[in-house]
């Protein structure tokens, strides 16, 4: 038997390795393609997939976390309970993939795109799936499967899509690829659990399971659909509002901002286990351990934001092409939404840590409706630069987001603002020192090669600013190599 420590160690370091990867991998792509099909198609191959992640989570309605949770505590129950969500799962999906496609039936859409999304309605049902297949796993504390499962499946999405693009097939091969790796994850989960887990997968519906499972499975439902929603339904309402050029401009920008999330969600599931302890045993340890947080996030989000303002344009342009020049505006806007989104998740985490996650759930469901009205009245707005109002609506429901977290951990423990303020002009101030030497260097130097200039500056401004010393900086280093 593996001890738990040991266990835990190697459970994170499969998960958080393989999620790196598959981001690396998904970015790569998504620039690939960009590239390849240009804006209109791209936004297209984005509402598709956009539009039908949104009706996945009735699909799933959070039964898959209930899965986990209560497999983890009674092993015993591990067929009864994935059989009983197997079974109306099988139901869910049936209604759920009609719903979407008599949805989108009813938009003024291009039969293309309601092709896509028929197409992307089976990677949905596919992906609920395997959800809970793994699951299973996650409640055996052995995540390693699913690692392989994450890494594999985006290899074979990254191989079957440059196949596609390199014969330039249509859109539905395209779409096609993710297929491809869903029905791989289904497939692979499906297989281990009969040979590994020795776990037969037969539909079935008990009354008194499915209602227990269901009532436990009300608050991560609820959760769910405010995150899916809010992160989705921005390039939906652009597609039906501003048509599908602005979803591009848009995706472009996002992907970047999407693909950064992976540094402050790897220090989050660090820190969630030492914030539910120090809630019980040591309240001062407790808000020690949010200021650091907050501080060290807030010393890797702002330059990044300030950089990438700055060499935005030649950063798109290098990246995407010329045709996607419009979205550098974008980029700018949605650059400093990533600030907030970084420091939000240290805070989301200690509110779930000390019992508040029913507040925590209460401010997403407030940042959703924030999120819906301004992109319905600034992409309605900005009639031709729609996209721009979406970045806009993107910012302001990201500040929302973290000024209800931060009031509402004021509630829980007493830290330090005086400290945080302070850190946050020092950090300022570097950046500052780090802009006006990338200007002044821009003209004649390459933007690559403004990068580790830059960077260096800023942590030597830093450093001068005593802003950060020797024992902070191995600190920060250690905190994510941890």
């Amino acid at each position: 038997m593996v001890p738990q420590p040991i266990r835990i160690a190697k459970n994170t370091t499969y998960l958080t390795t393989a999620y790196v990867i598959q981001k690396i991998f998904s970015f790569l792509y998504f620039i690939l393609i960009a590239r390849m099909i240009g804006v209109e198609s791209i936004g297209k191959y984005v509402f598709a997939l956009s539009f039908t992640t949104i009706f996945g989570i009735f699909i799933d309605l959070g039964l898959s976390q209930v899965l986990t949770r209560e497999v983890a505590k009674n092993w015993g129950k591990a067929k009864e309970y994935l059989n009983n969500i197997i079974g109306v799962k099988s139901f869910l999906a049936v209604i759920v993939y009609l719903l979407a496609i008599t949805t989108i039936s009813f938009l003024d859409k291009a039969p293309m795109v309601r092709e896509l999304v028929y197409i992307s309605g089976i990677i949905m049902v596919l992906d609920s799936f395997y959800l809970s297949f793994y699951a299973v796993f996650r409640a055996a504390q052995n995540l390693k499967y699913e690692a392989v499962g994450m890494v594999v499946g985006q290899i074979i999405i990254l191989v079957t899509g440059a196949v596609v693009l390199f014969f330039h097939l249509s859109l539905h091969f395209l779409i096609g690829a993710i297929l491809a790796g869903s029905i791989f994850n289904f497939l692979y989960s499906f297989i281990l659990l009969e040979v590994k887990v020795k776990l037969s997968v037969r539909p079935s519906y008990n009354k008194e399971t499915l209602k227990l499972l269901f009532k436990i499975a009300a608050p991560f439902a609820v959760a769910g659909i405010f995150a899916r929603v809010y992160s989705q339904i921005d390039s939906v309402l652009l597609s039906i509002l501003a048509g599908d050029e602005a979803v591009g401009w848009y995706s472009a920008g996002y992907k970047i901002t999407f693909a950064l999330q992976f540094i402050p969600m790897a220090m989050a599931a660090a820190l969630y286990p030492a914030m539910s302890n120090f809630f019980v045993n040591n309240k001062k340890q407790l808000a020690r351990v949010l200021e650091k947080s907050l501080y060290y996030l807030m010393i890797i989000a702002l330059p990044l934001s300030f950089g990438v303002v700055v060499l935005a344009k030649e950063f798109i342009v290098t990246i995407y092409g010329a045709e996607f020049e419009p979205t550098a505006l974008a980029l700018q806007i949605l650059i400093f939404s990533l600030f907030f989104n970084f420091l939000s998740f240290p805070l989301g985490s200690l509110l779930n840590a000390c019992n508040r996650q029913t507040r925590n759930t209460v401010n997403m469901g407030i940042t959703m409706v924030v999120n819906v009205i301004l992109n319905l009245v600034l992409i309605t707005l900005f009639v031709e630069y729609a996209y721009i109002g979406a970045s806009i609506a993107a910012l302001a429901s990201q500040f929302t987001l973290f000024s209800l977290g931060l009031y509402w951990v004021g509630k829980v423990i007493k830290y330090n603002k005086k400290f945080l303020v302070k850190g946050f002009g020092k950090v300022l101030g570097a950046c500052f020192l780090m802009i006006v030497v990338i200007l002044l260097l821009k003209p004649g130097v390459y933007f690559l090669f403004l990068i580790p200039v830059g960077g260096i500056i800023y942590f030597f401004s830093l450093y001068a600013f005593k802003g950060i010393n020797k024992k902070e900086f191995k600190e920060l280093y250690y905190s994510f190599k941890k």
